[in-house]
């Protein structure tokens, strides 16, 4: 699965800067990115800085905020449900953040358990949205938001400049302290990120540099640092379990976007072996149905041709066969009228079966009308007790009982034109 790492540059905000220096301009929201390309999320691939329209096309988007963008607060993480935590979070870090609480987004360490000390990272709301919208409008959606450093052990330091790329220039280095305590960014001009720093330079604590910050970070040092390009630093932030998509900015997969997202998913090479089982199991699926189907078949012809062997037998009078059960059954009824002999739906049967079932408190019918196979008495004055009474007593003899309009019809239940 690919990997898109989209470096997004620092927010523009106040900040000193020493008499006659330049201050490094910042690019606006959704402009230029520098950004990362990996094949799974390891290994750089490739690497620049372009548009976001140009951007290149990958499985999973990870942007990376900046250093200074992101505050972070240690808290004991309150007992709420889901739903409630966002507001219970506010409850607990009001008075310790620099805006309003309203104007900024909250996201809880990973894995984090309810009573016990947390990690919470604190980013502008606005300016994010913002960000995520420049990006989506260039249909580059991104499926995670992390940090470029969090409180982690052992310690990290890497030096750079949150406004520039690679090429900071010396005036500017900043240096970015990463510890389980926390994470905080110091100029290097002064003796304060000494002081910070004094008591665990020889504490196993890992140090780089972007580039152009290379030079005055070795000088500050005293020692040789790993220099680390703004899009390999982007590359190793994504790998960590960190998501600042949260709450109100947490993804959404709806619609297109759900559909194309699991497409994206489905085809992507690490499902291959499921898409060739799929493959294989539906081309299994519909070798057995074609095999199932030409078997009916065969089984639906031989019945057809052992019941034109039949009626051929048993009349070979009849030459043409085009229906063989209507054929036998007419043949059946002839026979059946030239022996004098009633069938199932002449009068006769029907009657005795009507005289057998009538309630003994109904009187005799003094009328009724038959039809080949329907025997219709009058049913005036019968009431529902009456006429189930009747219908149950007809059904077991294969009969079925059609009452309304004050009349009850009586048919085989085969050919019934009303409710059993």
């Amino acid at each position: 699965m690919s990997y898109l790492i989209v470096r997004i540059a620092a927010r523009s905000r106040l900040h000193a800067s020493s008499p006659g220096a330049a201050v490094p301009e910042r690019p606006a929201a959704g402009t230029e990115y520098t950004y990362a390309l990996s094949p799974d999320g390891l290994l750089l691939q490739t690497q620049g800085h372009c548009a976001a329209s140009v951007l290149p096309k990958a499985d999973t988007v990870v942007a990376v905020l900046a250093d200074a963008d992101v505050a972070w607060h240690r808290i004991s993480l309150p007992k709420a449900p889901a739903a409630r935590l966002r507001a219970a979070l506010t409850g607990v870090l009001e008075e310790g953040l620099l805006d309003d609480a309203e104007a900024t987004h909250l996201a809880v360490q990973p894995q984090a358990t309810a009573g016990e000390p947390t990690w919470v990272a604190a980013v502008n709301r606005a300016w994010l949205r913002a960000e995520l919208a420049a990006l989506e409008k260039a249909n580059v959606f991104v499926d995670r938001v992390v940090p470029s450093s969090w409180p982690d052990d052992p310690p990290t330091g890497h030096f750079g400049d949150d406004y520039s790329t690679d090429d900071a220039p010396t005036g500017s280095v900043a240096l970015t302290w990463s510890h389980p305590s926390g994470v905080v960014t110091l100029r290097l001009q002064g003796g304060l990120a000494r002081a910070v720093l004094q008591p665990e330079i020889t504490a196993g604590a890992r140090f780089s540099a972007s580039p152009g910050a290379a030079a005055a970070a070795e000088a500050w040092l005293g020692t040789p640092v790993n220099i680390m390009s703004t899009a390999q630093r982007a590359l190793q932030a994504s790998r960590t379990l960190w998501n600042l998509r949260q709450f109100d900015l947490a993804r959404r997969n709806r619609g297109t976007r759900a559909l194309r997202d699991s497409l994206k998913q489905f085809f992507s090479p690490a499902w291959r072996p499921a898409r060739f089982g799929l493959i294989g199991l539906l081309m299994l699926n519909v070798l057995g149905l074609n095999l199932w189907a030409w078997h009916q078949e065969a089984l639906v012809t031989d019945r057809r041709l052992a019941m034109t062997r039949l009626l051929q037998t048993t009349f070979p009078q009849v030459r043409a066969v085009l229906d063989a059960p209507l054929q036998m059954q007419r043949e059946v009824q002839t026979l059946r009228t030239a022996a004098g002999k009633p069938g199932d739906t002449d009068l006769e049967p029907m009657l005795q079966a009507a005289a057998a079932a009538w309630p003994a408190e109904r009187p005799p019918v003094d009328a009724l009308t038959f039809e080949t196979g329907r025997l219709t008495l009058p049913g005036a004055g019968w009431n529902d007790a009456q006429v189930a009474e009747f219908r149950d007593r007809l059904r077991p003899g294969g009969w079925a009982v059609d009452a309304g309009n004050g009349k009850l019809a009586i048919s085989r239940a085969s050919t019934a034109g009303g409710s059993l």
